[in-house]
């Protein structure tokens, strides 16, 4: 069973930086997808960005050109750095892994990103 722990979330002011961190467990973090999903209050869970073993990423619109994924195979570890943060952005963001992009098996329990004055 893979455990996915999230780390780096808080309180920042609109226009600030957070970044972002997800260590997995397991000897198969190098061959799976990992992702970023978020859920704001009243809303469904919504894919972030992606990164594929290989290194090919992908993004929300509503994101791109702020945010990047990136993962660091040796550490078992996968980042998203946050830039320009915006108030839209405050919700609760998940790490997911597994070997198909289409349906994550792996969830972390999730950390709290708050964008306000």
């Amino acid at each position: 069973q893979v455990q996915l722990v999230e780390s780096g979330g808080g309180l920042v002011q609109p226009g600030g930086s957070l970044r972002l961190s997800c260590v997995a467990s397991g000897s198969m973090f190098s061959t799976y997808v990992m992702g970023w999903y978020r859920q704001a209050p009243g809303k469904q869970r919504e894919l972030v960005a992606r990164i594929f073993g290989g290194g090919s990423t992908n993004y929300a619109y509503a994101v791109k050109g702020r945010f990047t994924i990136s993962r660091d195979n040796a550490k078992n570890t996968v980042y998203l750095q946050m830039n320009s943060l915006r108030p839209e952005d405050t919700a609760v963001y998940y790490c997911s892994a597994g070997p198909s992009y289409i349906n994550p098996d792996h969830w972390g329990q999730g950390t709290q990103v708050t964008v306000s004055s």
